[in-house]
């Protein structure tokens, strides 16, 4: 299966996915990007060009909260965690994601005959 780029993907979905990337543990940009990879087995590839901009948007909207520490290889990075904004907004944004997959669900399920 072809990997979905960033380009792809809905507008605002980057986001979602980073905060609960992060939600599930402080993670730094490249850690981000292969979980993102990871869970969605390979179909979701998010590129450095996408991704870093996002984080620093995040940031600056007050969901994220970063810190500098030593990366898995030893090198410093910045290390992402979610803020109590940034919990409460990946709430709203599960619920949102949520009632929208469940539309396209029901519409992608309709057949020509089907009465609605």
């Amino acid at each position: 299966m072809t990997p979905i780029q960033k380009a792809d993907l809905l507008q605002g979905t980057l986001d979602m996915l980073i905060l609960k990337i992060v939600a599930l543990g402080p993670e730094h940009g490249y850690g981000i990007s292969q979980r993102i990879r990871q869970i969605s087995k390979d179909v979701l590839n998010v590129q450095q060009g996408s991704l870093y901009p996002a984080l620093h948007r995040l940031e600056k909207r007050g969901w994220l909260v970063a810190n500098w520490g030593d990366s898995e290889n030893g090198r410093q990075a910045k290390f992402y965690r979610l803020s109590r904004e940034g919990r409460k907004q990946l709430s709203r944004e599960e619920a949102t994601w949520s009632r929208l997959a469940e539309a396209v669900t029901l519409i992608l399920g309709t057949t020509a005959n089907q009465e609605v």
